[in-house]
């Protein structure tokens, strides 16, 4: 058990280092490209960037039942390798224009995660998803705590930023739906959930944001 533990780890962490070495090479690329004169359109850039992030989330396909690879990770490697490397003013860009991709995905991300949730699943559970949900807020804003640790922020400004951490939804949206697509008897119950959570602490985060912000900060 802990030797495949172990090899689960080390093959982890040689996919991170592959992976963070095609942004290097992503970076290289587009670095010498502007030297020899060839400017890279943003768009451009934005195209590139999404078909090697495709390619990433295949070879997790490819690969599947021989190694474990996380696609997910892999792209995540990648674009924050591209972010350190690249001067600000291009990574801003960049980020603007997957921020206008993004309007178009958000809608057809909850769109599909509502066609395919049976909230009655939700209902079953009850009251212990509920506790779970509140059980995962409490970790969530002890973690906010913890990272705001040795911050010039006072009291005041400490719990907004807890506030405003409360809502859940695009990440449960992504992968709320995994367990299902895989087949697992519990896939369903798991994307109800996590919807559930969005449910309930979209609003709620939302509502706390609007009447604090003007009491808590300056």
């Amino acid at each position: 058990m802990l030797t495949s533990l172990a090899l689960v780890f080390l093959l982890g962490l040689a996919a991170a280092a592959l992976c963070s070495r095609i942004g290097l090479l992503l970076h290289l690329f587009l670095e010498t490209a502007y030297r020899h004169g060839c400017y890279v359109r943003n768009s451009t850039k934005v195209i590139l960037i999404l078909g090697l992030s495709f390619l990433l989330m295949a070879v997790e396909t490819w690969l599947k039942g021989i190694v474990s690879v996380s696609g997910l990770l892999a792209v995540m490697s990648m674009a924050c390798v591209l972010k350190i490397k690249s001067p600000e003013k291009v990574t801003k860009r960049l980020s603007a224009k997957f921020g206008k991709l993004w309007i178009a995905a958000e809608a057809i991300l909850f769109v599909l995660v509502g066609a395919a949730v049976d909230i009655r699943c939700a209902a079953q559970a009850g009251a212990a998803a509920v506790l779970m949900i509140a059980l995962a807020l409490v970790f969530r804003a002890v973690g906010v705590c913890i990272c705001m640790l040795g911050t010039e922020l006072n009291r005041k400004e400490r719990l907004f930023c807890v506030i405003a951490y409360l809502p859940k939804a695009t990440v449960q949206a992504a992968i709320g739906s995994v367990p299902l697509s895989m087949g697992l008897p519990c896939g369903q119950l798991v994307l109800s959930v996590a919807v559930l959570a969005i449910l309930i602490t979209a609003p709620l985060g939302a509502i706390g944001i609007d009447r604090t912000a003007g009491r808590l900060l300056v």
